[in-house]
């Protein structure tokens, strides 16, 4: 069966965020599912608890895993959630984990000022839209500037998320995660601030550190992580099918997805 891959959007965005990887990932005949978390999206209407975010994942995961491994794939807020739900007491169906822009513990000083900033920014006229264009303007690629924009920006749902966030328990979380996971992160992303931390904590763990990216890395260097990807659904297929084969050593292999 086929690498499933279900991705989880950071804070204000949504699914939208991911199309260049949808996009690349359909172009190869990769099955993929975007979710949009509560308060977000097609969900703006709703509002934001950290249970229904995990269920949101959970859901998501448990239908893919039905056809195949499951890569599960986060960016910041949704890497965070991403992690909390790899790292649960009860092992989820899960096969692998890409965790980008999320090395940092969401709570204390840091995220009092993260909430500081972001209410600062949603006092400014149009709720600081034509900054945040500006920035994107003069970052991101023209062909995925528009992603994060897309699907909407869940203003009014930033302070609840990123309170919420400071109930999860990722030291605990972290060392409880046995599949293969990478961590990757822009070179200047402001959230590295525990990324030895988090190595510590899953010593398998691989980090990759993008040259020249900055926190919006999925949509700076979308060629670099969807290299990313491809790496990690090797890995997690290789892994799959060795399973399969020790279960059922008579068994005739079947030509492995050419990810490369």
């Amino acid at each position: 069966m086929s690498v499933q891959v279900v991705f989880v959007h950071g804070i204000r965005t949504s699914s939208t965020m991911w199309r260049s990887q949808i996009d690349w990932l359909a172009e190869n005949g990769i099955p993929a599912t975007a979710i949009d978390l509560p308060a977000h999206g097609m969900r703006m209407d709703e509002d934001f608890t950290l249970h229904e975010a995990l269920h949101t994942i959970d859901a998501a995961v448990r239908d893919a895993a039905r056809h195949g491994p499951v890569l599960l794939v986060g960016h910041s807020m949704g890497g965070l959630l991403s992690l909390a739900y790899a790292g649960g007491e009860d092992a989820p169906p899960i096969a692998g984990v890409v965790a980008a822009s999320c090395t940092a513990l969401p709570r204390g000083a840091a995220l009092r000022a993260y909430r500081v900033l972001a209410r600062a920014m949603n006092s400014l006229p149009q709720r600081g839209q034509w900054l945040t264009d500006r920035v994107l303007a003069a970052t991101l690629p023209v062909d995925t500037r528009g992603d994060f924009a897309a699907g909407g920006y869940a203003f009014d749902a930033q302070d609840a998320a990123l309170s919420s966030l400071a109930a999860l328990d990722l030291e605990a979380a972290l060392p409880r995660i046995r599949v293969p996971l990478w961590f990757v992160n822009g070179q200047f992303d402001q959230l590295r601030v525990n990324e030895a931390l988090f190595q510590r904590l899953v010593p398998h763990a691989e980090l990759i550190v993008v040259p020249h990216a900055t926190h919006l890395v999925t949509a700076m260097r979308p060629t670099v992580f969807n290299a990313v990807l491809r790496l990690a659904m090797a890995v997690v297929d290789a892994r799959s099918r060795g399973r399969a084969d020790r279960a059922h050593p008579r068994r005739s292999a079947a030509p492995a997805p050419d990810y490369w």
